[in-house]
């Protein structure tokens, strides 16, 4: 089993790694750029640790005066995302064309009719899969976690999926806990939380869960302290990953057990 194979690692001191495609990381942590100033992309990237970032098309350059990919530490991986397509011939266009801008395999899938939830058209991420997938790029779909659909988008060629844990921006955490642990129990391509993940608590508990990584943005941007927030983030997969794979202990379903023998402390 991978996961057998991850442990032993593990317990030998080697690195707890995972890839995407044939590209290795070693970082659970994605972050995501869509709500910070420039000068805070560098700052954050650096606190979380990262080896992956996502960011929109439009970023690339702010209206001819600064481009973020200056401020992008050249040890991280540019993962372009598709933001603002309705469709998959959209997508299919954003994603040619920042290939072009990034020069990176990397894209992730984000196709949206609706603009009250934002939720992702997951019959139209299909199909964009299914397309770049055959041109060669290492596709990274965001899709609403249906089993039926993931499955689907891993025989497109997915080379991960990216369920969302509650609805993007919204800050409320694992509120579709139950659906992402049968995409954990059936896939066997990574599986990476986008959206929706609140707390650094949050992410620990995702990661205790079996998931691959965590990919986080307005948790970290919408906090007191930027910097700080994205090293918790950071700490709390690793503490989240570390609890999984070490195993985490049986639950009691009635009554409790003592921790310690209530007999033969006096003779």
């Amino acid at each position: 089993m991978k996961e057998d194979t991850l442990m032993t690692a593990e317990q030998n001191g080697q690195n707890d790694e995972w890839y995407l495609g044939d590209h290795r990381f070693s970082s659970r942590f994605v972050l995501g750029s869509g709500k910070f100033s420039l000068p805070l992309v560098q700052a954050v990237t650096e606190a979380a640790e990262v080896e992956l970032i996502t960011l929109a098309l439009r970023r690339t350059n702010e209206g001819g005066v600064a481009n973020i990919l200056e401020y992008i530490p050249s040890t991280v991986r540019i993962v372009p995302n598709t933001s603002g397509a309705r469709n998959a011939e959209e997508a299919v266009r954003i994603a040619r064309l920042a290939h072009q801008i990034c020069n990176t395999p990397f894209i992730k899938i984000e196709i949206m009719r609706d603009s009250r939830y934002l939720l992702p058209d997951n019959q139209e991420t299909v199909r964009a899969t299914e397309q770049l997938a055959k041109e060669g790029f290492v596709v990274m779909p965001y899709m609403f976690p249906d089993l039926t659909v993931a499955r689907d988008l891993v025989q497109a060629g997915a080379a991960c999926v990216m369920p969302l844990a509650a609805p993007i921006g919204s800050n409320k955490g694992l509120i579709n806990k139950e659906w992402i642990q049968l995409l954990v129990d059936e896939l066997s391509v990574p599986i990476i939380v986008d959206a929706g993940i609140g707390k650094p608590s949050e992410a620990c508990a995702a990661m205790e869960m079996g998931v691959t990584a965590i990919m986080a943005n307005t948790a970290i941007a919408t906090a007191k302290d930027i910097s700080g927030m994205a090293k918790a983030f950071n700490m709390a997969i690793q503490a989240g990953r570390r609890s999984y794979l070490s195993g985490l202990g049986r639950v009691l379903e009635r009554g409790g057990q003592a921790s310690s023998p209530l007999t033969g402390y006096l003779r």
